[in-house]
């Protein structure tokens, strides 16, 4: 059971990057972020764990998570893929740890130690190595690996904001609203760029299989994996989405990965195993 939880949400996880590809072949960036926003609600709105009631005095700060987990950073990645391989969001996407470490840090004013601080230069330094050959001197590279590494740190920074109220009404409620909080906002960009977009059977199939799954059911399954094996183990999860992410992009999108690019993704994966094991944070959604 716990190995095809692991298997499932790595799966998941990992190939979200290929579905978002695949839905801006067709449909507008704006649409695919509204589309997979709306299909992950409904997905958890048949989980009776989800529907947990809020407190009213805490639906501001699940607005605010619900811009800065889903909403913006949902809204960067399909933009990013215009300009860069899914191969290479997989790869950035493995540093939400690290961001994650380096914010937690920062909002608690604790130094890092040793350990961690030995993590998080390696895995930056990854993430350097990452993005060097995907910046061919274009413009338009260039603002693809900086999209993609706003989306990381907001999510790193969610992972953050996340943290009390999860902890007051579990992951599920929380993650439910702050969906709901995400597809109002998103609803304008999204419903402007349907003009902008024409149909594919693939591009659609792509995002309903994007917003169940990874923007739904994945949730599920990981703290179920949680629950079961705790959550430093549970975490090898988020450590094999970008191999996932790899394997897939050069299966099916015949994308080229660069051996630096392979080398960083090595640093960064083992950086935020360094800041993992030091700090034993909360593993946090690599879903981009």
């Amino acid at each position: 059971m716990e190995w095809g939880l692991l298997a499932f949400v790595a799966g998941v996880w990992g190939s979200s990057f290929l579905l978002i590809a695949i839905g801006v072949d067709a449909f507008a960036p704006g649409l695919v972020t509204f589309l997979r926003i709306l299909f992950g609600m409904l997905g958890l709105a048949v989980v009776p764990a989800a529907r947990t009631p809020i407190d009213r005095e805490d639906w501001p700060k699940v607005a605010l998570v619900g811009f800065t987990w889903m909403a913006l950073p949902l809204s960067l990645f399909p933009i990013a893929e215009l300009y860069v391989d899914s191969s290479v969001a997989g790869m950035i996407n493995g540093s939400v740890p690290l961001f994650a470490a380096v914010i937690a840090a920062v909002l608690l004013k604790v130094r890092p130690g040793p350990t961690s601080s030995t993590g998080l230069l390696v895995g930056f330094g990854g993430v350097v190595l990452i993005s060097i050959p995907s910046l061919n001197g274009t413009d338009a590279s260039v603002l693809g690996v900086v999209l993609l590494l706003v989306a990381v740190l907001l999510y790193g920074l969610s992972a953050n904001l996340a943290v009390p109220l999860q902890q007051k009404y579990g992951g599920l409620p929380v993650m439910w609203r702050v969906q709901l909080c995400a597809l109002a906002m998103t609803a304008p960009y999204g419903l402007a760029s349907v003009p902008y977009s024409d149909f594919a059977w693939s591009s659609l199939l792509a995002v309903v299989v994007l917003g169940l799954l990874g923007t739904g059911w994945a949730f599920v399954a990981m703290a179920t994996l949680m629950g079961r094996v705790g959550a430093a183990r549970g975490s090898v999860a988020i450590y094999l989405t970008p191999v996932v992410a790899i394997g897939l992009g050069v299966a099916f999108r015949d994308e080229t990965v660069a051996g630096l690019a392979l080398l960083g993704m090595v640093l960064v994966l083992l950086g935020a195993w360094l800041t993992s094991r030091a700090e034993d944070p909360t593993p946090v959604n690599p879903d981009p």
